[in-house]
């Protein structure tokens, strides 16, 4: 038997291992797609506004994560350092609040069984996808940390049924705990019933447990979900209920009110094959540490192939694990189906919003979205471990002193040999997953496009969109450069004129531009000498336009400095510098149609024009 002090130390050195890790994968780590889009809504928006905190992002609630990545952003603008930062501190706090769980479920002296639980919960590659993204730690380290604080709390008024001498303050704590969660995820709403469940679980044992109805109280009768259970639960913290009832149902209106998690549309059997997918490729290989391998598709994030093998390994350990676990504590059953289901089911509202006829299965086995599933597991641990042992194991325990004696010895050797090999296995995902994370072109081109604008950062340039490897289309608005780089102090203006046309190239590095053949214009019939435009003009396209953002690459001759405005139909007008001289403008115009306006503005200005291109920006080099 390890000593409160031995295992509160070795508690500690685990999480220190798993903070030391989590940095390492935090410090090699970038942004990653939803991070940029996070970063592009900080560029556009005062960070404390409601437009900003109050967007429903992709059907996510979320405004302490939109604040977080606003303050981030404007104290350091695409800079990794500040992100990666929150991302192991708030690992801390939630590996902290964990292990206090764990001692309040499990008890002061399930050592071997609590130190089993914690290392489960530090070391599962259940949390790891989530962690190394940051708009998705954003989302759930938070509520992993709160999970866990109030579940213990719940716990501990209810063994001490409400008498708690700092129940007003726990209940307070709690709450604000709660609220702090919802603002990060509006999931953490399934801490509610987790907690009230945790409590009813670990109710049925400890001081004051009631006596099932039939019992005679002797370790043959398997403990029930009596009415007095769940009475004495409700009764115990009926206070703590209360107030996280009233705050579940309050957010639930307002997440309806301002989300759109439930637009497009959905497939019931492609939910349930997701879930499937997502039990059988991720979470039973991660009960041996796998999966091993991780690939990713481009921009997609990395997903995880376990091989068949592990998966049936993993089905065996968990067919051990509950066998062990019904055998030899009292009430294990209730505790492993209360954690399947919520695994299960925990499942059915995301893989629902994400099905759809274009989603593929392999999304299930990216396992970003199972932090929560994994911490309902390393609770169900904890009481299982803090659970009597039952009769058969008594009577086994007594039928030999000296195996008896053998087996105290041998069993905390074998555990810690079991542990070792899982974390061992473990590390081999998370090292797998960090290569697989690394290959993304995103972290050298944020380098590559910082340096570049600073460079050039007295040249006026255009906006445009970023790389298809980096960002898709899809994210438009926040794919424009003006976005992403809109907080950096030291770069170009973005404009929608310039004499200038350079771009970033795909790699981030400055290089010239060009404009695309979409239409033409052909050169105006006057001369440098005899300019033909000296009013409103209307020059013809050889074909029309879409409803679309234009690049005009025209080149002129002006008889003197001004200013004249060009339009598209359906567009609205845009004021165009132009110098007396041979030269050439380049203009960004929104609208379609047969024809461009042009017309000058500075009296008795006349210009005559070249054939002028209108398309798409592109490198120079792709253009010819």
């Amino acid at each position: 038997m390890l000593s409160r002090g031995t295992v509160s130390s070795v508690a500690l050195v685990a999480i220190v291992a798993q903070l030391v890790v989590r940095g390492w994968l935090a410090a090699t780590g970038n942004f990653y797609w939803d991070d940029l889009v996070l970063i592009g809504r900080a560029s556009d928006y005062p960070v404390l506004s409601w437009d900003y905190l109050g967007h429903s992002h992709d059907g996510h609630f979320m405004p302490a994560a939109f604040l977080v990545a606003g303050v981030s952003t404007v104290i350091a603008p695409v800079n990794w350092v500040v992100p990666a930062l929150t991302l192991v501190v708030l690992q801390a706090i939630a590996s902290l609040s964990v292990w206090r769980m764990i001692r309040v479920l499990a008890g002061p002296s399930a050592g071997v069984g609590a130190l089993a639980a914690l290392v489960f919960y530090l070391f599962t590659p259940m949390t790891v996808p989530a962690f190394a993204w940051w708009s998705a730690a954003l989302n759930s380290l938070p509520m992993q940390a709160a999970m866990a604080w109030i579940v213990a709390d719940a716990v501990i008024l209810v063994r001490e049924r409400g008498s708690h001498p700092r129940a007003r303050a726990i209940v307070i704590r709690s709450t604000v705990v709660f609220v702090v969660a919802l603002a990060f995820f509006e999931k953490s709403l399934f801490i509610l019933p987790v907690a009230f469940v945790a409590a009813v679980l670990a109710a049925r044992f400890g001081p004051a447990a009631p006596t099932p109805i039939g019992s005679t109280g002797g370790d043959e009768q398997e403990p029930r979900l009596t009415d007095t259970t769940l009475t004495r639960t409700f009764t115990a913290a009926r206070t703590l209920w209360a107030a996280l009832g009233i705050i579940f149902v309050l957010w639930t209106l307002v997440f309806f009110t301002v989300s759109d998690a439930t637009a497009g549309e959905h497939s019931v059997s492609q939910t349930l094959a997701l879930v499937w997918r997502s039990i059988n490729n991720a979470v039973v290989p991660s009960l041996v540490g796998g999966p091993w391998e991780w690939d990713r598709w481009v921009p997609s994030p990395p997903m995880g192939f376990p091989p068949t093998w592990m998966i049936v390994a993993g089905w065996g350990v968990l067919a051990a694990l509950v066998w062990w676990a019904v055998a030899t504590r009292r009430g294990a059953v209730a505790v492993v189906v209360s954690a399947a289901v919520y695994v299960v089911v925990a499942q059915l509202p995301v893989m629902w919003n994400r099905s759809s006829a274009n989603t593929a299965l392999e999304l299930a086995q990216t396992m970003r979205y199972l932090p929560d599933s994994a911490l309902v597991i390393t609770v169900a641990i904890a009481l299982i471990v803090g659970s009597p042992a039952t009769a058969r194991a008594h009577r086994a325990a007594g039928g030999s002193h000296a195996g008896t004696a053998d087996r105290g010895r041998l069993g905390p050797v074998v555990l810690a040999l079991a542990a070792a090999l899982a974390v061992t296995s473990a590390l081999i995902s998370l090292t797998s997953f960090s290569r697989s994370w690394r290959d993304d072109p995103t972290a050298d081109y944020l380098a590559n496009a910082k340096r570049s604008l600073a460079a050039h950062r007295d040249q006026p340039m255009f906006d445009q969109s970023l790389p298809l490897e980096v960002l898709l289309p899809v994210a438009y608005p926040n794919n424009q450069i003006s976005r992403t780089f809109g907080r950096v102090r030291d770069r170009p203006e973005f404009v929608g004129v310039t004499d200038r046309l350079d771009v970033l190239d795909s790699t981030g590095r400055l290089v010239p531009g060009s404009v695309t053949r979409a239409r033409t214009i052909p050169a105006g019939r006057g001369t440098c000498a005899q300019p033909e435009i000296t009013g409103p003009a209307r020059l013809s396209l050889d074909g029309p336009l879409i409803q679309w953002r234009w690049t005009v690459a025209m080149g002129y001759c002006a008889d003197r400095d001004g200013v004249v405005t060009m339009a598209l139909d359906g567009g609205q007008a845009v004021r165009v510098p132009v110098r007396s001289g041979l030269n050439v403008v380049y203009v960004q115009l929104e609208g379609h149609g047969s024809e461009l306006a042009l017309t000058p503005v500075t009296p008795g200005l006349s210009l005559h024009t070249g054939e002028a291109r209108v398309g798409e920006v592109a490198e120079a080099r792709l253009v010819g």
